[in-house]
């Protein structure tokens, strides 16, 4: 399997990070990408650099609006009289179908879900090399590969058609998805990350073309607070295409997979062509976020169980933060993954 990955998109090291109300490191750092790079080569995969895909994939699910925004806001922030080194917002609409604003601090704001997306010199060209990384990923898959895994830094899947959150710019596991549809009719999206993919669900939420399923702790006390409820479950044509299976905090590896066996039947019955997994290893139980309390064995159990859908399958990095178990964790769920895989040449049709 390769593991498609540019280290350009290290490029992007956020400094502000905000927390309950006080200053913290940003914990999406560069590190992260070297832990799980080195990890993936051990586990046998061989690196690729994605090629330059230009605006393509990121405008296959992104507006022409929100792209203009990422590629020039930073430029803009500089010129203002005293701004910060990094584009964050100070201000919210309470609605976002009024007035769409002229000034960078307004369309900060508005294209910015919260402080925990900030916007460097680099931001953009890392955003838009992580997403060019899931995108080739998908066309290995779709040319006939049973699997690929995008080692994609920064994340994706907070991120909406128009809305920065959560450490994502631009929605990588979208973008595959998307691709994925240029060889089959129907495609699923398995979310496993400690956080819900609420970017992701917003994206495909009114289409019956992509299933949406999400795992994640559950946000009644956990970001992204306002998505991932278990009534959410798509609109107009994509009614009954989303599937949220909220998880009480610290859930370990038997409610874990408990949760993953209802979201496999589902995806099933779904009948896609082909797969997209939200890779978070968030889920961990020494994750600095520590909401759920998977083990390490526990995402080789996990790999193995998704592997026995036998679809042609993407691995879009998510989350999984820089603890001693982060490199392990995505060893264990390659083994279990690889030990199981198998694609019928059928699938895909």
């Amino acid at each position: 399997m390769k593991v498609v990955y540019d280290p350009a998109q290290k490029r992007h090291y956020p400094g502000f990070f905000l927390t309950s109300g006080a200053r913290a490191p940003n914990p999406e750092t560069p590190a992260r990408a070297d832990i799980l790079l080195s990890a993936a080569l051990a586990a046998g995969l061989t690196q690729e650099l994605p090629p330059d895909l230009g605006l393509a994939p990121a405008a296959s699910v992104h507006t022409p609006e929100y792209l203009d925004f990422l590629a020039r806001i930073f430029t803009r922030w500089q010129r203002i009289e005293g701004a910060s080194d990094e584009v964050i917002p100070n201000i919210h609409p309470d609605r976002r179908d009024g007035a769409y604003p002229l000034s960078a601090v307004g369309q900060a704001g508005y294209h910015m879900a919260d402080t925990s997306c900030p916007i460097g010199a680099e931001t953009f060209t890392a955003a838009l090399r992580s997403a060019h990384a899931a995108a080739h990923a998908a066309h290995r898959v779709a040319g006939g590969e049973d699997a690929a895994y995008a080692l994609c830094r920064p994340p994706g899947h907070h991120a909406f058609k128009d809305l920065a959150g959560g450490f994502c710019y631009l929605n990588n596991s979208a973008i595959a998805a998307q691709a994925l549809r240029g060889i089959t009719a129907r495609v699923a999206i398995l979310d496993i990350d400690v956080h819900h993919g609420n970017g992701t669900q917003g994206i495909f939420y009114d289409r019956a073309d992509v299933l949406t399923v999400s795992l994640h702790a559950d946000p009644t006390r956990f970001y992204p607070f306002f998505w991932g409820h278990a009534d959410e479950r798509g609109e107009a044509a994509g009614l009954g295409y989303n599937f949220n299976l909220p998880l009480a905090r610290k859930t370990g590896d038997d409610g874990f997979l408990a949760a993953l066996d209802r979201a496999l039947t589902r995806i099933a019955a779904f009948c896609p062509g082909a797969l997209v997994i939200a890779l978070g290893l968030d889920a961990y139980e020494g994750d600095p976020f520590a909401g759920l309390s998977v083990s390490t064995p526990g995402f080789r159990r996990i790999g193995a169980k998704i592997a026995e859908l036998g679809l042609p399958t993407v691995l879009v990095q998510e989350g999984g933060y820089v603890c001693d178990g982060l490199g392990g964790n995505l060893a264990a769920f390659l083994d279990g993954f690889g030990a199981t895989h198998r694609v019928p040449r059928s699938a895909g049709a």
